[in-house]
C-alpha cells in the first residue's frame, strides 16, 4: 500500500482527533495519504480535500470512517474502479466495517505488512425504462427499493423474472436485495438472511395486501423487472436508501447483477456467522 485515501463522514466529527492521529501515523510510515473533501474539512485542512471519485481513482485502498451508510456511499463510487475499502466502525452497528476504533492500529499494521485478504461482494444494477427507453441507470451494494411515498395509497406492482410473470399484488413496495442487503431493509421486511459468498437476489414485498406475496430467492443471472401500475401518489426507486429516482405509472425497473463487485479488505479472521451473531445481538440490545 503506497497511497491510502481517508474518508470521514463529517457527522462523525467526534472521531476527528483519532483520524488525525492515524493520518500522521501513516505519513510517518511514508504512506501517501489523501483526504476526502469531508475529511479534509473536518480536520481543518479543506485545501487538501479530494472529491470521492478522484480519491478512489488515486488510492490503493480507502480507509473509511463511519457507519454502514458511509461504506455504502463509498462502495458505489469505488467498485467500478476496483478500489478496496477498509471500514472503521464509527457508527452504531457496522455490519460492513472491518475494525472498531480501539483495534485500528493493529489492523493497519497487518494491512501495511500485507497480511490481509480482499473479499468481493456482488452489487446490483437498476435501470428505469420509460416508453421503451432507458432514462436512468444506477448501482447499489445493498438493495433497490420501489416504494410509495408517505401519503400515497398502496401501489400495484407486477414482478417478472426473465420476462416471466412471478406475481402481481398491491403493497407498499418491493425490495430487490443482494446477499449483503439481506441483513438490511429486506431483513426488516421479513426476507431471509443470506451468506455474502453466494451470488443471488432476494425479492421481498413490503407490507403486501395479499397472503400469496412471499420473499423469493432467485439466480443472479435472472433479470427482475418491476412494473408500476399506480397513477396516484409518488413512487420512488431508491438505491441503498441513499439515491432516489422518481417513477411514473407504467415505468419498468429492471434489476440485475452489476458488472463489477465491491471489494473489502479483511485483516481479521472473522466468519460471517460470528459477525451476524455479534451485530444482531447489538441490534437487539439497542432496541430494548
Amino acid at each position: 500500500m503506497k497511497t491510502i485515501g481517508l474518508v470521514l463522514n463529517k457527522q462523525k466529527y467526534q472521531v476527528a482527533p483519532v483520524v488525525e492521529k492515524i493520518y500522521h501515523w501513516l505519513k510517518n510510515r511514508n504512506i501517501n495519504v489523501l483526504l476526502s473533501d469531508e475529511c479534509a474539512e473536518t480536520l481543518g485542512q479543506p485545501e487538501k480535500g479530494h472529491p470521492l471519485a478522484s480519491l478512489a481513482r488515486q488510492s490503493d485502498c480507502m480507509l473509511v470512517w463511519g457507519g454502514d451508510g458511509t461504506i455504502l456511499n463509498c462502495a458505489r463510487v469505488a467498485a467500478p474502479l476496483g478500489t478496496p475499502l477498509y471500514g472503521v466502525n464509527a457508527g452504531r452497528l457496522g455490519f460492513l466495517t472491518e475494525v472498531d476504533i480501539p483495534d485500528i492500529l493493529p489492523g493497519l499494521e497487518r494491512l501495511l505488512a500485507g497480511k490481509y485478504t480482499v473479499e468481493e461482494r456482488m452489487m446490483i444494477e437498476a435501470r428505469v425504462y420509460r416508453q421503451g427507453q432507458v432514462v436512468e441507470t444506477s448501482w447499489g451494494l445493498n438493495d433497490a427499493v420501489i416504494s410509495k411515498n408517505a401519503f400515497a395509497r398502496m401501489i400495484w406492482l407486477r414482478i417478472y423474472a426473465n420476462k416471466e410473470l412471478v406475481n402481481s399484488y398491491p403493497a407498499d413496495g418491493v425490495i430487490i436485495a443482494s446477499p449483503t442487503g439481506s441483513t438490511a431493509y429486506s431483513l426488516s421486511a421479513g426476507g431471509p438472511l443470506v451468506g455474502p459468498n453466494i451470488d443471488l437476489m432476494v425479492v421481498t414485498p413490503i407490507c403486501p395486501h395479499t397472503l400469496s406475496a412471499r420473499p423469493l430467492v432467485i439466480s443472479p443471472d435472472n433479470v427482475v423487472t418491476v412494473v408500476t401500475e399506480t397513477s396516484r401518489g409518488e413512487i420512488m426507486l431508491t438505491l441503498d436508501g441513499q439515491y432516489g429516482y422518481p417513477l411514473e405509472p407504467n415505468d419498468e425497473v429492471q434489476v440485475r447483477r452489476a458488472p463489477y463487485k465491491a471489494r473489502f479488505i479483511r485483516t481479521q479472521q472473522r466468519s460471517f456467522y460470528s459477525v451476524l451473531r455479534e451485530k444482531l445481538e447489538e441490534w437487539n440490545s439497542s432496541n430494548v
